[in-house]
């Protein structure tokens, strides 16, 4: 089958779906992505999202465990960006295998240029 992606690649694309398969995970994404490149630091992301410390050290170490987020530390603060380079991976991944070898979905219905 041509374009065939390696086991350890799709395993991999499923780790990085599997961190952000919860609506918190999910909501991180988003928020890292609206304050990119700048990121946010744990407690801006804790006070948009109101969820407690613990539990979003454990989302945040979820996400940078898949790198799809990156770590910085500023002091006594460490500040989270998406890490934008493994989210095009995936979504390259997606858009081959929906739009492009079967055409199972319409580029144009996904890809959608505004002004």
């Amino acid at each position: 089958m041509p374009g065939k992606l390696p086991a350890d690649q799709v395993a991999r694309y499923a780790d990085m779906f599997s961190a952000m398969g919860t609506e918190a995970r999910l909501r991180i994404m988003q928020l890292l992505l609206q304050a990119h490149p700048e990121g946010l630091v744990v407690g801006e992301i804790q006070q948009e999202l109101d969820i407690p410390n613990s539990t979003l050290s454990h989302h945040l170490d979820k996400l940078r465990n898949e790198d799809l987020v990156r770590v910085t530390r500023e002091s006594t603060f460490l500040r989270y960006t998406a890490n934008t380079e493994a989210l095009e991976e995936i979504l390259r991944f997606l858009y081959a295998e929906c739009c492009t070898r079967n055409q199972a979905v319409r580029p144009r219905n996904i890809v959608q240029i505004t002004k």
